[in-house]
């Protein structure tokens, strides 16, 4: 006979989730409302303002998504992409190939700009991409590339995209509360996120953001979005401002009331202050990591803070030492993807897992299993390296 599930206490320092906070937790707990209720519908708009807050936004058609990121991110392309639209499309890891998967099944051609794992977007290359098909309507890319911890210049992209009369949609998953957003000082028109990374939130739901020329491309469709559920036009009688809801699908009403405390804990610290919190603990972890004898995969200019992807050593078993850190240490940390797998690790500093309680016990943790794997680190030069960097 089954049992309740009763979780261990892990500190999550890998790719995301992220730690959560107990007051998001606490906010799960609270009683559940009916979605139509005229108490949740004013919790429903005061979501929609904070998510404005978080992305730096005047969207009106901003709003939760009641499913994961990945359907996020089908939401921007199911309701801008039709048949026969070519779309270029940025991969330099696995989450652009993931968007010339949603291209090709919109039924329409992906135009694609590769480059490197570990590298950000070309500039140059999507501008050429953009001059040998100047009929494409859409530029896509990862603003943080989770699978690699690098950032691409989303800023000099969305203005590339503008310059040459397309839309973008961009994916800031890993980057909304860790570093800086601007959708629209950018002029990004489609961008999606998630709530288990920066935000520490609990996953399960997906912030996305429209700007008003996306807004008028969803309008001017002569396809149906081929996806109900995710057809905004249909999801924006549900959440749509100073109109009377139209019943869409339940919303997971207590994951609502988690996103909301999650994003009041945003709004109480201030995007700015999370901001400069996760590049502080990043340079810590870094030095300490040096200090050991380890190195950083990606160069220091393109380096996501909040995502740090590490060089296995030589000789080093990768799973055997993950399987200790959780094992021994109840630490996660996340296994390399595709051409990265077995070369590295990702540790994560998102959210609430970026703080000093967090990085003393992964430097702690990892000198010790390595240690015991034979690995040729420095021992006890991580810890002050890194507390060096927090002290200033």
């Amino acid at each position: 006979m089954s049992q309740s599930f009763y979780p261990p206490q892990r500190t999550l320092m890998g790719p995301g989730p992220s730690d959560v906070p107990a007051r998001v937790l606490g906010a799960l707990a609270r009683p559940t409302l009916g979605h139509l209720d005229p108490l949740f519908v004013g919790l429903m708009d005061d979501i929609k303002a904070l998510l404005q807050y978080a992305f730096r936004t005047d969207n009106a058609l901003t709003l939760p998504v009641s499913a994961p990121g990945s359907a996020g991110m089908e939401a921007c392309f199911v309701n801008l992409v039709s048949p026969g639209d070519k779309v270029i499309v940025c991969r330099n890891g696995v989450f652009g190939g993931r968007m010339q998967e949603n291209v090709e099944r919109c039924g329409a051609t992906a135009v694609m700009v590769e480059d490197d794992w570990g590298q950000p977007v070309s500039i140059d290359k999507v501008a050429e991409a953009f001059a040998e098909h100047p009929d494409a309507s859409l530029l896509a890319f990862v603003h943080a590339e989770t699978s690699t911890g690098v950032r691409s210049d989303a800023a000099a992209l969305c203005a590339l995209a503008r310059e040459h009369g397309a839309l973008s949609i961009v994916d800031t998953v890993t980057s909304l509360g860790g570093i800086e957003l601007d959708v629209d000082g950018w002029g990004a028109d489609a961008v999606y996120s998630g709530t288990q990374k920066c935000l520490s939130c609990v996953p399960g739901i997906s912030p996305v953001t429209f700007s008003p020329r996306a807004v008028e491309r969803i309008n001017g469709r002569e396809h149906k979005v081929q996806s109900w559920f995710l057809d905004m036009q249909l999801v924006m009688g549900y959440w749509g401002a100073n109109t009377k809801r139209a019943y869409h699908h339940t919303a997971p009403v207590n994951a609502m009331y988690a996103l909301h405390e999650s994003l009041v804990m945003l709004q109480e610290e201030g995007l700015e202050a999370a901001w400069a919190r996760h590049a502080r603990n990043h340079a810590a972890l870094v030095a300490g990591l040096e200090a050991m004898g380890l190195s950083m995969a990606v160069a220091e200019a393109h380096r996501l803070p909040q995502l740090n992807a590490v060089n296995i050593p030589e000789g080093v078993d990768d799973a055997a030492v993950r399987s200790a850190l959780l094992n021994e240490f109840d630490l996660e940390i996340g296994a390399g993807l595709g051409a990265l797998a077995g070369k590295t690790w990702r540790v994560g500093l998102m959210g609430h897992s970026s703080r000093e309680r967090n990085l003393v016990s992964c430097l702690t943790a990892l000198e010790s299993v390595l240690g015991s794997q034979g690995a040729a680190i420095r021992t006890g030069a991580a810890l002050p390296a890194a507390k060096a960097v927090l002290a200033g």
